[in-house]
């Protein structure tokens, strides 16, 4: 009778391994009495004098900005397993290696970024109190991706900053040329208008917000009446080209633009005109969310059209809201950044992290490679120029095998 087979599956707790570093030292004379020394080559370290190494820096960084967990709690798990390192170490490690090793890499990847002929853009409150003019003051983490279409290069930067005006989002894109696709901030509506090689694309999703928050305000007992409502019809419109435009996205560029313009475009057109005829006919309360919908789309028909005329700009901005929703998951826990440092640390290593994830990497394999290699490529002054870095951008296909996702068997 042939033998039973069956599978289980074990997991073993972290473990610690304290590494003891030699460099041999050698003394001698040149034979008139003169003592002459000798140093063997010691490898550079990822903190000069500091017991942090690649992979114990790169399990912090997993832990705390991938699955989202604050400083303390890594803390006391370590201290659980006999370790004791603080929070403030911890935190220090990474502000310290994020201004050395990370703000050249992340540069390099701006570069690409803005290199590609469609991005977005989002932004979220967060609060940093070192950095905060008073207690309800909001300062804000901005994330610029390239568009959700172009798959190539996928890319995520993250930017800290204080404030929300326009000039932010001008200093970025003050070299750019193409389209930005955002939602209805004023702010980027003044770089399409300031900058003349870029374009701003608005978002669909936004579009049909305040219908979708008027049908779930509606009274429910007349699902007749809630059917015939004016956010009801515009909300029924606006899915009648979401569901064509989803269905184009894995043709080619301009096998898209093609369909959209032969089928979406007179869709899109109809409705400007219905929406225009509804708020002409002024049966809808002119303080309502109905009313709020019509007049958004009718204030942002130019650049609710822009995805019109490009196949490679999506339909809406949700790709951006994806990017940052991470960081939205980890604020939650860890609630604030003490100072502009630690926030400005914590946007260079999201950037890598979800840049990573994007491309199908495991986040702590590579984190850990590229902190090997990036003191490698510190000059005498401890500089590390972007134009080295191309073979460790997430999208490199020279990375080590085991920092890819390994494919489902």
């Amino acid at each position: 009778m042939p033998d039973e087979t069956y599978k289980r599956l074990r997991h073993e707790p972290e473990s610690w391994t304290v590494e003891v570093h030699t460099v041999e030292v050698y003394v001698g004379t040149d034979g008139d009495h003169q003592d002459e020394f000798m140093r063997g080559d010691r490898p550079k370290d990822l903190l000069r004098n500091s017991i942090v190494t690649a992979s114990l820096l790169s399990s912090i960084l997993n832990v705390k900005y991938v699955n989202s967990s604050a400083l303390n709690r890594i803390e006391q798990e370590f201290e659980r397993n006999g370790v004791n390192i603080s929070k403030q170490t911890m935190s220090n490690w990474i502000i310290r290696c994020s201004q050395k090793y990370f703000a050249p890499f992340v540069e390099r990847m701006k570069q690409e970024l803005l290199s590609l002929p469609v991005t977005q853009a989002d932004e979220t409150p967060t609060q940093v109190i070192g950095d905060s003019d008073h207690k309800n003051s909001k300062c804000y983490m901005w994330v610029h991706r390239s568009g959700e279409l172009y798959r190539n290069r996928q890319i995520v930067i993250y930017e800290y900053q204080k404030g929300r005006n326009h000039q932010i989002p001008l200093a970025f894109y003050k070299d750019y040329k193409g389209i930005l696709v955002t939602d209805s901030l004023e702010q980027y509506h003044l770089v399409d208008k300031k900058l003349t090689d870029v374009t701003n694309a608005n978002c669909w999703a936004h579009a049909r917000r305040d219908f979708a928050d008027a049908i779930k305000a509606a009274d429910k007992s007349n699902p007749n009446a809630v059917k015939q409502s004016v956010a009801y019809q515009a909300l029924q419109k606006i899915a009648e080209f979401y569901t064509i435009d989803t269905e184009l996205k894995e043709l080619t560029p301009e096998k898209r633009l093609q369909k959209r313009q032969e089928v979406i475009r007179p869709l899109v057109e109809e409705y400007f005109a219905w929406v225009k005829e509804q708020l002409a006919n002024t049966s809808v309360p002119p303080k309502g969310k109905t009313a709020k919908g019509l007049n958004f789309c009718v204030n942002q028909e130019k650049y609710l059209k822009v995805f019109l005329e490009d196949g490679d700009v999506p339909i809406d901005n949700s790709a951006s809201e994806r990017a940052i929703r991470t960081f939205c998951l980890g604020k939650k826990n860890w609630m604030f950044h003490n100072t502009a440092n630690g926030a400005n640390a914590s946007a260079l290593v999201y950037s890598i992290s979800e840049t990573a994830k994007l491309n199908n990497l495991r986040p702590y394999n590579y984190f850990k490679y590229i902190l090997t290699e990036l003191p490698k490529l510190c000059d005498n002054q401890g500089n590390i120029y972007p134009a080295k870095l191309d073979y460790l951008m997430p999208w490199s296909e020279t990375l080590p095998d085991d920092c890819r996702k390994p494919r489902r068997s």
